[in-house]
């Protein structure tokens, strides 16, 4: 089996779409999804529905969890908290109820999956060191796990040591357990603006880093029109 894992879309449409073509392209049979699938962008609504048409695993970001919330908005910066109020009108109460009832964590086949952290993934911690990683390595009962919510593409393994980078395409080997993060891919933060997904080719256990070119300017227009902070238009270009 070929699984397309990707996440962090925040309701970037084109983005989404063009992702969910090129696994066609690349032939993916299974598909996985990581979270956060509305915030930022202008098309929660329309990217949720292609999210629950697909029929596949999907564990609970964080912006989606305060979508269908109401407390305080405390630890988010004000453009992505106006994005989330923004959002929170543009939903259907079953389109919340669908997003309160998602698991923070998943197994999947031989993998797992969660937005954040596995040793508190409920509480949105950044894995983006190799100590961020040791933390969620106790909690990973499996050789594999896929995370997201930081929008950057990185591999974190550990043997004998723990070790940590940026990966293109790597080889899993025996005996280890690797912590994989997909890329975002509706907002990448690594300084490049294409959408980002991963593959995961179970058979020849290889996981290969797809970016993925989109309509950025119809994905900016669409933003702006919508009300939303100009700086949420502006930093799809730069990939920030």
């Amino acid at each position: 089996m070929r699984y397309g894992i990707f996440g962090d879309i925040h309701a970037n449409l084109e983005a989404l779409e063009a992702v969910l073509d090129d696994m066609q392209a690349n032939a993916v049979t299974h598909l996985v999804c990581l979270g956060d699938i509305v915030g930022y962008g202008a098309n929660p609504h329309e990217c949720l529905e292609i999210v629950r048409s697909l029929g596949c695993p999907v564990v609970k970001g964080n912006h989606d969890e305060e979508t269908c919330d109401t407390r305080h908005l405390k630890d988010f910066n004000q453009s992505a908290a106006h994005a989330i109020l923004w959002t929170r009108d543009q939903l259907t109460e079953e389109e919340k109820n669908y997003l309160r009832a998602l698991k923070y964590t998943r197994p999947v086949d031989d993998f797992t999956i969660v937005h954040a952290s596995l040793d508190s993934p409920e509480s949105w911690g950044y894995v983006f060191s190799e100590m961020d990683a040791s933390a969620s390595f106790t909690y990973q009962t499996t050789p594999l796990c896929f995370f997201g919510h930081t929008h950057v593409p990185h591999i974190f393994m550990r043997d004998s040591g723990l070790r940590g980078g940026f990966y293109s395409k790597v080889k899993l080997q025996p005996r280890r357990k690797y912590m994989i993060n997909a890329g975002g891919v509706g907002q990448p933060r690594d300084g490049d603006w294409r959408a980002a997904y991963a593959i995961y080719d179970q058979r020849e256990q290889t996981v290969t880093l797809r970016r993925v070119e989109y309509d950025i300017v119809t994905a900016q227009k669409k933003i702006l029109d919508a009300g939303l902070p100009a700086r949420l238009a502006e930093r799809l270009a730069v990939g920030r």
